[in-house]
């Protein structure tokens, strides 16, 4: 797929089999981790030039952008590359509940730690 990112970013990505990089959503100012999404090389260019977060929907085969049909947008405030290249830290402004449920963040199942 041809895409407009940097090729410089896009050289640094160490993406899935299937094209894809982690995107770990954090909530700025709370630092709340809302959610675990997916994104490609078009994905993440059109989140760091519309300022929205733009994914990839493994279920659709399409992209999505936050809060397009729910109304639940994240504003985009930065997008970091993690030292090894193969996750993305995208913080945003939440506007309403960032998981599909409903709830403010996905990561809602504590599990027990012994």
């Amino acid at each position: 797929m041809k895409t407009s990112l940097d090729p410089a970013v896009a050289q640094r990505l160490k993406r899935t089999s299937d094209g894809l990089v982690a995107a770990i959503v954090q909530e700025h100012g709370t630092g709340d981790v809302l959610m675990l999404a997916w994104m490609d090389d078009e994905a993440l260019y059109r989140t760091l030039t519309t300022g929205r977060a733009t994914y990839w929907s493994r279920s659709r085969s399409e992209y999505w952008v936050k809060g397009a049909t729910s109304g639940h947008v994240q504003h985009v405030k930065s997008v970091s590359l993690d030292c090894d290249g193969d996750a993305l830290l995208v913080t945003v402004e939440q506007v309403g509940a960032a998981c599909h449920t409903g709830t403010h963040t996905c990561f809602t199942d504590s599990l027990e730690v012994r």
